[in-house]
């Protein structure tokens, strides 16, 4: 039986992406348990990168992933809205990344987005917000894992893990052995994790909801992503005239094939009709998918403080592909135990360790 270096188990975005930085310097094996690596998170992502989306504990990946992104953004901008008694959330979203370095400024979103209604009378602008061509990326970290002689297996879901000097692993596709696991399954995490004898970090995963739509008047050609500040829905413009718009559910789920649910899709056409005047023409296509945080909603990443030779790339939430360049090379170096690469050396790795959870 061929023996890997480093198994990871998940070819999304965290794992494609770990594995295209490990590739080069290891023999690296990735386990996909579909027929298409993606298929349940990264292939149904809204597909946008805002530097202030999911905080100020995300923001240093997501920022430092801008360069290495470069040839997968799409100039957009982003809107976020508030109502004239939203006053306190403006005021703290603005203080929380003040002194991030991120571009933002207090503007009236009347200017910016024809219909808006009445009631909607403040916006934070972030003109570094951008369209992210996911499935280039997901597609060029495939490629560059192959490229490496990484070697990817699909239809090869983990069915038991036992560690006796090394990591014996069963799929579907069939048996492999590995000196190091990586557990990158997304809204599997923590089924991987006790099927390998690790403790669950209480990984959840969620239902977000996303529908196309067509609307009368069609939006306009710059208009810039729109999110309600506090996080009842988004929409943002999309080829052909067409709309992305999401109620910002959160739905708790068990890991499943998600598929979207005709109540959500109602609350997010009623909270669209009750920011713009716009008319709903038509609804064109609905679809789920599924984003996975920890209890604290930061990622994590690091050796298992319990299990040897078990290492965690998880709890992405829906960040992990405008982050994914930075975070794969902060989690390669503490898997290699090398030097992290300039681009993400002033982060700190501490705070995303799974041993924050070890005594809790």
């Amino acid at each position: 039986m061929k023996r890997y270096d480093i198994a990871v188990v998940g070819a999304g975005i965290a794992g494609a992406s770990l594995a295209a930085e490990l590739a080069p310097h290891a023999r690296v094996l990735v386990l996909e348990m579909e027929e298409q690596p993606g298929y349940h998170a990264t292939g149904r992502s809204a597909a946008f990168w805002s530097e202030t989306y999911g905080g100020p504990y995300i923001q240093p990946l997501t920022t430092a992933s801008g360069p290495l992104l470069d040839g997968y953004l799409e100039p957009l901008g982003s809107l976020h809205i508030a109502r004239a008694d939203e006053r306190a959330a403006v005021d703290a979203e603005l203080a929380a990344f003040a002194a991030s370095g991120v571009e933002l400024a207090l503007v009236d979103p009347r200017e910016r987005i024809p219909g808006l209604r009445d009631d909607w009378t403040m916006a934070i602008w972030e003109p570094s917000c951008t369209y992210i061509d996911v499935g280039g990326l997901h597609g060029a970290y495939l490629k560059a894992i192959r490229q490496a002689g990484g070697e990817i297996v699909t239809s090869a879901g983990l069915e038991a893990a036992r560690y006796a000097g090394g990591w014996k692993l069963e799929t579907r596709a069939g048996a492999f052995e590995a000196d190091i696991l990586v557990n990158a399954a997304g809204a599997w995490a923590d089924p991987v994790a006790a099927m390998a004898g690790a403790r669950p970090i209480g990984i959840q995963p969620y239902r977000r909801t996303m529908v196309q739509l067509v609307t009368d008047p069609a939006p306009p050609a710059d208009l810039p992503h729109v999110g309600h500040l506090t996080g009842s829905f988004y929409f943002k413009p999309e080829a052909g005239g067409r709309l992305w718009l999401s109620p910002h559910d959160e739905i708790p789920t068990d890991p499943c094939d998600a598929q979207p649910e005709d109540l959500d899709v109602a609350i997010a056409i009623d909270r669209f009709e009750h920011c713009v005047d716009w008319r709903v023409a038509k609804l064109e296509h609905k679809w789920a998918g599924l984003r996975s945080f920890a209890p604290d909603r930061l990622p994590v990443y690091g050796f298992d403080p319990g299990i040897e030779r078990f290492f965690w790339c998880a709890g992405q939430g829906g960040f992990g592909i405008q982050t994914a360049p930075a975070a794969a090379k902060l989690a390669a170096a503490l898997l290699l135990g090398t030097a992290p690469d300039a681009s993400v050396a002033h982060i700190d790795a501490n705070r995303y360790s799974p041993a924050r959870f070890s005594a809790s």
